[in-house]
């Protein structure tokens, strides 16, 4: 793990965020940094591997895959993890805490309802 994640970890595991997140959790053929099953939501932490030759490809398949399979995907700047690991924290469960499926997205109301 890169110093980000173990900063990020520190503050996710054991359950402190009210959500239990696993890291290095196999989904698919791919290794997700951090996931929590019960909100299906993988947490990506992006560092300079990333925007490197071929990184930004290899993320967008990943995140199609992990789509196509019913995670969330969000991704955090590992800078932006060094700098406040608290605001990254408040956006991660602020996150994980959506319902995995919003009202508005559901049929629509049949004639007489609303």
């Amino acid at each position: 793990m890169t110093l980000p994640e173990v900063i990020l970890w520190q503050e996710l595991r054991g359950n402190r965020t009210g959500f239990k997140f696993r890291r290095q959790h196999p989904v698919g053929p791919y290794v997700a940094d951090f996931c929590c099953l019960s909100a299906k939501l993988v947490i990506e932490v992006d560092g300079q591997t990333h925007g490197g030759v071929g990184g930004p490809e290899r993320d967008q398949r990943r995140d199609e895959f992990l789509k196509t399979n019913g995670y969330g995907v969000m991704r955090v700047r590992a800078v932006d993890v060094l700098g406040s690991v608290e605001a990254v924290v408040a956006a991660i469960v602020s996150r994980a805490a959506l319902p995995l499926h919003h009202a508005s997205h559901g049929p629509p109301p049949r004639s007489g309802e609303e």
